[in-house]
This record gives C-alpha cells, sequence and structure tokens, in this order.
C-alpha cells in the first residue's frame, strides 16, 4: 500500500492506465524515460493501473518500469474523475508540483514534447 504523504514535497506525474488499454501501453516507456532523466531533479512518478491484479502482474513482468506503479482496480477511474478525468477515459496524467497543486492535465496519449514541457516546470 502506498500512502500519499510518500509523495509530498516533489513534483509527481500521476498517470493511470490499463493493460488493456494501447495507448496507455505504448506511453509507459516515454514516462519512464522522463522518470530515469529526472528523478535526480526530485521528480516522482506513479502509475495506477485501473485493472486488475495478474494482467498487471504479468505486464510488469515483461516490461518492468522504473518508477512506482500501484493498483488502483476499478475505483481508480473514481479518483481519475475527482482530479479532473470527467469522461473516465484512459489514458489520464496529472502533474503536481511540490506542494500538491494540480499544475497540468492531460487526457490522452502522452507525447515526447508534454514530457520535456512538464520537465522545464517551476515545480
Amino acid at each position: 500500500m502506498l500512502a500519499a504523504s510518500a509523495f509530498k514535497g516533489k513534483p509527481l506525474l500521476l498517470n493511470f492506465w490499463a493493460t488493456w488499454c494501447p495507448p496507455c501501453v505504448e506511453e509507459l516507456p516515454l514516462i519512464d524515460n522522463f522518470f530515469l532523466q529526472n528523478k535526480a531533479k526530485g521528480w516522482q512518478v506513479l502509475a495506477l493501473a485501473v485493472d486488475q491484479a495478474a494482467p498487471v502482474s504479468r505486464f510488469l513482468t515483461q516490461s518492468p518500469l522504473s518508477f512506482a506503479v500501484a493498483l488502483a482496480g476499478f475505483p481508480g477511474i473514481e479518483v481519475s474523475k475527482s482530479l479532473g478525468n470527467i469522461t473516465g477515459a484512459l489514458p489520464f496524467t496529472v502533474v503536481f508540483d511540490s506542494t500538491g497543486s494540480v499544475l497540468h492535465r492531460k487526457m490522452g496519449k502522452l507525447t515526447a514534447d508534454d514530457l520535456r514541457a512538464w520537465e522545464r516546470l517551476s515545480v
């Protein structure tokens, strides 16, 4: 179990995804690269899987990620809606600054340009 307090004080990229969502799976290597390039600058990344445990476990065995992944299950959609994802669609990403304020939201697949822009944010 992950405590939200573990992410306080540093910028956070929070990504909602699922194994059955092709754009979600396609953007994970980009997010992993973003994390590896920016963790020394204090960036944190958390991927919340809106999925079931078995497919997520299989996916992570085949395609390990360098950042934290938590299983939110289907209730994760409600969490994403509370953060501005009105339709509950995936993928959905939220960027928080070090105080926990939302800096940016992105519905749909991330691009390298999105990540470069967020990297330059004053967090």
